[in-house]
């Protein structure tokens, strides 16, 4: 039997292990050190690109960790409305809660397969007739694919609601040439094992501050005041990340562009495959203004060409075949934790969870599984 062949496993660059002894010989194993400093200080850099203004950055222990702090950053309290992207990952949606506020779900669009501007709007409009004014927007570059961030800018500008950015899945993504997580209010970034660069467990907050970077960590570590005994006077939260995880950042952004570089190779290779099957559509951003990381492909199956076959049928074909493959986000609205809340929009976002699939898409993908991938994939449409 063929290797099991992974959605997106975590892929070593080789340099992480000198970065983690250092840690080590100087006794750092704690949430502060020298790995957390240089780490921060390398995607302040990176994101700063092209950007006009400087990009400050917190290193925490999760993405969520992050959405969670954005939106206390931004003054979400209980009781408050945000609007949130229903084609996402729950993370997105589940510090909302936490800080007992109240999501509201915006339907997709079917160019970027993120959160519709024209529904955000219409959504904006009839909760201030019902007399409660969003105070936050969360937008999300699924995939990697950038939203519309013009489209969205604009809605959020107009009704003056801040957006939180999350970009767990976009790093080294860009739109108009700036890069994805530095268009919104706060941006978010997430480094779990799957993602395009990985600390095992980590994620980061983008603010527009040095003032704003200080006050997340402050508050990531338990919001203890400037005393010389243990005092506080605002809630705090255990969620820096750790000397450690960072050191493995450290090694990993020696290789993010070329892992960037491999997988988008992964998704031309899919698009290179698809072209045979028109069936099957594979994801590509609408216009050259985005630039994906393609973190994941994906591709959208049209039953009626496939003879009733489904994207279900297609996942469990490729998992007898050693091969892991993972339906589209289930959007949130229907989710049973999710399902009492407001949801605006059609059914964009229900055809895609249905119809789509996200195909192994790792920059670790080797010619072999390729190989393997293909002659599955054949197999299954009867090629």
């Amino acid at each position: 039997m063929n290797t099991k062949i992974w959605l997106s496993s975590p892929h070593m660059g080789g340099e992480e292990l000198k970065y983690i002894r250092q840690a080590f010989e100087s006794n750092q194993i704690t949430p502060f050190g020298n790995n957390i400093d240089a780490f921060e200080n390398s995607l302040e850099n990176y994101l700063s690109q092209n950007q006009g203004n400087a990009i400050s950055v917190a290193a925490l222990s999760s993405g969520t960790a992050a959405i969670h702090l954005g939106l206390v950053v931004l003054g979400i309290k209980a009781g408050d409305e945000v609007l949130v992207q229903s084609h996402t990952h729950i993370a997105s949606v589940n510090p909302v809660l936490y800080l007992g506020a109240i999501p509201i779900f915006i339907d997709s669009e079917g160019e970027t397969f993120n959160i519709c501007p024209v529904i955000l709007e219409e959504a904006i409009k009839d909760r201030i007739i019902k007399g409660k004014k969003p105070k936050a927007i969360i937008a999300v570059h699924l995939y990697g694919n950038p939203y519309k961030v013009d489209e969205v800018a604009a809605v959020a500008k107009k009704y003056g609601i801040p957006i939180l950015e999350d970009s767990a899945e976009a790093l080294g993504s860009k739109y108009k040439g700036k890069y994805c997580g530095t268009f919104g209010d706060v941006g978010v970034l997430s480094f779990n094992g799957n993602k395009i660069i990985t600390t095992s467990a980590g994620g980061a907050l983008i603010t527009n501050t040095k003032s704003q970077k200080e006050k997340v960590i402050f508050l990531s570590t338990q919001a203890r005041d400037n005393a010389p005994y243990y005092q506080h006077s605002e809630l705090g939260y255990n969620y820096r990340m750790s000397n450690i995880c960072a050191a493995i950042g450290r090694g990993q952004m020696e290789v993010l562009e070329e892992h960037i570089k491999l997988r988008r190779d992964v998704h031309e290779f899919y698009v290179r495959l698809f072209s045979k099957i028109p069936a099957v559509k594979v994801f590509s951003v609408p216009d050259e203004d985005s630039f994906s990381n393609y973190w994941l492909t994906v591709i959208v199956i049209d039953f009626s060409q496939t003879g009733g076959k489904t994207a279900e049928d297609l996942r469990f074909f490729l998992e007898n075949k050693n091969i892991e493959s993972r339906h589209f986000w289930k959007p949130m609205h229907l989710q049973p934790l999710y399902q009492e809340f407001d949801y605006y929009g059609g059914t964009v976002c229900e055809v895609l969870f249905m119809s789509g699939l996200c195909l192994p898409s790792g920059s670790n993908l080797t010619e072999e599984d390729k190989n393997h991938i293909e002659i599955s994939l054949h197999l299954f449409f009867n090629l």
